[in-house]
């Protein structure tokens, strides 16, 4: 192992390289490394044509992460899990076809590491099946730049698969917190694991190098065995990085609560405000079950804790989050991904394969763009690509969804309270349309495999059918034609109409622990 400044660790990509990222977001991401790059490739020219990989998304989308590789010529080719926080320049390059991209599931993506290291023929896996993933709809191209199929569909013991070949990586740029003298790392600070070990053994078995990054180097024989989570052996050279540069989240420079060095009380989360957002939360609530293990998304889906927590039941609740964090409260907003007090902090390859093979029992998911067969959108709108992150990881296996949003979007104003909900101002947008714009999730494949399927709105709850999206409920208060069927793109299935509970549009509720009992 040796030592180097990220200048130097720029000069040692070549051209035409492909390249490895770990991190998500700014979280374990090696910034310091990134920028040494781009100096380099700003004062001689070099290195150019290079293709990246990451499994989530890299940068917080203003001055860090793919920004750096944001430079005509630079780049060629990205292929990513999300590009939610790649910025602006990159998402125009993207945009443009200016480089080749590509965005494939996280968690996919993950376990790509692991076949690449182990120089398998590449992934199986039936995750991304009848998704804009599949090779039949749009196989993850986001441009018409794409040159080559990262995925196929295959054939294998007569059921059809997606396959991912291997690529080859010649460098892997990874992120920890120690290392020692010969170059064995802790990740003791980080948040999250993630896949840093299978990233920097991907790029060993293809002859390529590993670049880490650090906050600092120690003593050889330092370091307790069991605190190594990258081995020495898989790396060869040691970039310590400036305290600006080895964030912990976008948001945090480090929290200790958030990597298990420290537990913080929880009693005092908010209560959220009586409001769209607060009924949407307290009603997908109601479909929680004690000791559930669960997963939630960004967005309104995080106001299920907090509306668990007032009603005093949060302790019933086993929360996941993909990067694989188990236990706690999910952080949110620029700290997503971690936890306050997790239980366990696992690498996310193993948390996609405790996902894959079925282990959550349900998940709380945003809810953007859904059609009358019950296909959603969370990756592109506006012909504008977004991705998927672990979104199609998620609602592929796990056994009870609920997609919590509001009906339309844009300027929408509700009255709350008094037991009834009043629109005051209709939004500008609507979220039920005629066709989603990009198939995230296959409504029709999964009611084919009879999993259970809410969404839930401040005004309606539809559960999906296999003859499509079937109205369940209604808020007190609202009219089925005119503030529902009125603003949506088709007619959804209408029988018998249940009415969501009038307490949960009360000031103060109480009826979770009831309900969940």
């Amino acid at each position: 192992m040796q030592v180097i400044t990220a200048d130097q660790a720029g000069a040692l990509v070549r051209d035409d390289a492909t390249l490895f990222l770990g991190g998500l977001a700014m979280t374990s991401l090696a910034e310091e490394v990134l920028k040494g790059i781009e100096r380099h490739f700003l004062a001689t020219g070099h290195p150019r044509n290079l293709a990246t990989w990451a499994c989530g998304a890299v940068g917080n989308s203003r001055d860090g992460g793919m920004v750096h590789f944001a430079h005509p010529g630079m780049v060629r080719r990205v292929v990513a899990g999300h590009f939610g926080q790649t910025g602006a320049e990159m998402m125009k390059m993207v945009f443009d076809g200016a480089v080749e991209a590509y965005n494939f599931p996280q968690g996919s993506l993950s376990q790509l590491t692991r076949h690449i290291a182990s120089r398998s023929p590449g992934l199986l896996t039936k995750v991304g099946l009848g998704t804009f993933v599949d090779p039949r709809l749009e196989g993850g191209k986001l441009n018409a730049a794409c040159s080559e199929d990262l995925v196929r569909l295959v054939e294998f013991a007569g059921e059809e698969w997606l396959h991912y070949p291997c690529p080859k990586i010649d460098v892997a740029i990874i992120r920890g917190t120690v290392a020692d003298e010969d170059g064995n790392i802790t990740l003791d600070k980080e948040g999250v694991l993630l896949e840093q070990v299978a990233i920097a053994q991907a790029a060993r078995a293809c002859g390529g190098i590993v670049i880490a990054q650090v906050e600092r180097i120690v003593a050889r024989g330092s370091l307790h065995p069991k605190a190594v989570k990258v081995p020495g052996l898989v790396v060869d050279y040691v970039v310590v990085g400036a305290p600006e540069n080895h964030m912990q989240t976008i948001a945090t420079q480090f929290d200790p609560a958030l990597c298990g060095d420290a537990r913080v009380p929880m009693h005092g989360i908010p209560v959220m405000p009586l409001d769209e957002r607060k009924v949407i939360a307290r009603r997908a609530a109601l479909e929680l079950r004690a000791g559930a293990v669960t997963n939630l998304g960004i967005g309104i889906p995080a106001g299920v804790p907090a509306v668990a927590a007032e009603e005093g039941v949060a302790h019933l609740l086993t929360l996941s989050v993909e990067s694989g964090v188990n236990g706690g409260v999910p952080a949110q907003g620029g700290d997503f991904a971690l936890a306050y007090n997790p239980q366990s902090i696992l690498e996310q390859t193993t948390q996609f394969d405790f996902y894959d093979g079925g282990g959550l029992d349900m998940s709380f998911l945003g809810l953007a763009q859904t059609d009358a067969q019950g296909n959603v959108n969370v990756s592109k709108f506006n012909g504008r690509p977004v991705g998927c992150g672990g979104f199609v990881n998620i609602t592929r296996s796990t056994k009870k969804l609920v997609f919590c949003g509001t009906f339309t979007a844009g300027g929408l104003q509700v009255r709350v309270g008094g037991g009834r909900l009043e629109i005051v101002q209709e939004g500008r947008s609507r979220k039920f349309i005629e066709q989603v714009e990009q198939i995230t999730f296959n409504g029709h494949d999964a009611a084919l495999r009879q999993q259970e399927v809410v969404f839930v709105t401040e005004r309606a709850v539809f559960r999906l059918t296999p003859e499509g999206l079937a109205l369940a409920e209604i808020a007190p208060g609202v009219d089925i034609e005119r503030d529902v069927v009125a603003h949506m793109g088709f007619r959804p299935l209408i029988g018998e109409v249940a009415t969501m509970d009038p307490k949960i549009f009360d000031t103060h509720w109480g009826g979770l622990a009831a309900a969940m009992a």
